[in-house]
């Protein structure tokens, strides 16, 4: 499956009108047909496609993605050091720490909220705290993130100078003291960290109540309220476990999202991570680029998908023994 996902990522790219040597050859007036045409030979774009593909995954199969089609050409995955013992940072390698520690810190922040909204949501089904946490859902659910991205910068950063609007760190980050540094770190990151979360929270607030109520309406659950078990010990010991269940899923299938970032917010707040990388590569036309962040991409969508499967046999012992046949 997935050399089938990157055979037809690959062929997609090639479809866009123009290459690499358009874009360089266009900073350069002088540059004629024939520079070109031995860019075009050094990035082996002038053989067939399929060639192109057998090449580009030979060197998958190794995680070497090659080097960018940039002026820097750095490698695309992991670094290299070269004969004078200069190690050369890869994009990848230098993006993918910083989007999977935001990412990490909005699921934490998101889980930490939701579940408890969730909960309540279900325990006070149609009054007015599950009111007020339905209304937060559609709210949550109807507003754009890069709409609300741009708002909060406005209002926060330009108007009032309350955070910084872009960046991970301030211009005089070196010349701070270890406190600043790490005041100026959060500042830089609670904007990017904290939008993400209110934008994921709804689906998963909602997610949960539904399953809540779910359960909460099953026989063992009567049994237990009957037994004279307290309300704590029955929604919290016995129906949050089965009511989670599903949530399995989202945080399976949310790994892919954790490593690849967010194009909209990174390349609104200025963030070198996966997401900001991504588009930057699209942008310029840089396959190589493009076909590293798509395949693992997709190889962890596979993995989500593998480890969901997994913790769901080990959260449930029907899907360990199987579904019992008459």
């Amino acid at each position: 499956m997935l050399i089938g996902i990157s055979l037809i990522s690959f062929f997609i790219m090639h479809l866009a009108p123009g290459d690499i040597t358009n874009n360089e050859a266009s900073f350069n007036p002088k540059a004629s047909e024939e520079s070109r045409q031995k860019l075009r030979e050094l990035y082996n774009l002038d053989k067939p496609i399929i060639v192109q593909y057998g090449l580009w995954l030979k060197r998958m199969v190794q995680l070497d993605f090659g080097n960018s089609f940039a002026s820097h050409q750095k490698p695309v995955f992991l670094g290299v050091t070269d004969e004078d013992g200069n190690y050369t940072e890869g994009m990848i390698e230098a993006a993918l720490p910083i989007t999977l520690m935001i990412n990490l810190l909005g699921l934490v922040i998101t889980l930490t909220l939701a579940i408890p909204l969730g909960i309540l949501a279900a325990r006070k089904y149609q009054l007015w705290q599950d009111k007020s946490i339905t209304l937060f859902n559609f709210i949550g659910f109807s507003i754009p993130g890069f709409w609300l991205s741009l708002l909060l910068m406005y209002w926060l950063g330009v108007v009032n100078n309350w955070l910084p609007i872009s960046g991970l760190h301030s211009l005089n980050y070196d010349n701070l003291d270890t406190w600043g540094k790490l005041t100026d770190s959060i500042s830089h990151l609670v904007m990017p960290v904290i939008i993400p979360s209110i934008t994921g929270l709804a689906g998963i607030t909602l997610f949960v109540k539904n399953g809540m109520l779910d359960v909460l309406n099953q026989d063992y659950i009567t049994t237990a309220r009957a037994k004279g078990l307290s309300e704590h010990k029955v929604v919290y010991t016995h129906a949050l476990r089965n009511a989670l269940l599903p949530l399995i899923t989202i945080i399976g299938l949310s790994i892919p999202g954790l490593i690849g970032g967010s194009v909209i917010s990174e390349t609104i707040f200025a963030i070198p991570g996966m997401g900001k990388l991504f588009y930057d590569a699209v942008l310029m036309r840089d396959f190589p680029v493009v076909m590293g962040v798509l395949t693992i991409g997709s190889a962890l969508t596979l993995l989500g998908n593998l480890l969901a499967d997994v913790a769901y046999a080990w959260a449930d012992p029907r899907v360990r023994r199987g579904v019992a046949k008459d």
